[in-house]
């Protein structure tokens, strides 16, 4: 799958998307694909603050329980409600389905998280291919 060369990724492979200061962020395809069918996603409430490089929940599959990494600093101000009754969305569309919307506190953090050509790089090397 190509990755979507507007957004940014993160080396635990979460994406962002920034419209504005607010960033958009949900899991890459390589991440839903190696956790399988995904039945629940834990995630901070509006108002909560995330940091960069540090967890702000976590998604759990029928082969595992995974942290989801922030690629940012910020303000949550949306949580993606639907996930609570239909986490498998992430499967379908993990490059349309975000979790959380996060203002950025440091735009600059942007800059440091990987193209897409290098996160796709980042991959092959991880898997081999």
């Amino acid at each position: 799958m190509a990755y979507p060369t507007n957004y940014r990724y993160t080396r635990e492979h979460e994406w962002i998307v920034l419209d504005g200061a607010i960033g958009t962020i949900g899991i890459t395809d390589y991440a839903q694909n190696s956790l399988g069918d995904i039945v629940y996603v834990d995630v901070p409430k509006v108002g909560d603050t995330v940091t960069a490089n540090q967890t702000f929940g976590s998604v759990e599959s029928v082969k595992a329980v995974s942290d989801l990494y922030s690629p940012v600093s910020g303000t949550v101000t949306a949580v993606n409600e639907e996930l609570k009754t239909a986490p498998d969305k992430i499967n379908e569309a993990p490059h349309e389905t975000w979790i959380i919307k996060v203002e950025l506190a440091d735009p600059a953090e942007w800059d440091k998280l990987l193209e897409a050509a290098a996160y796709d790089a980042f991959v092959s090397e991880e898997t081999g291919s």
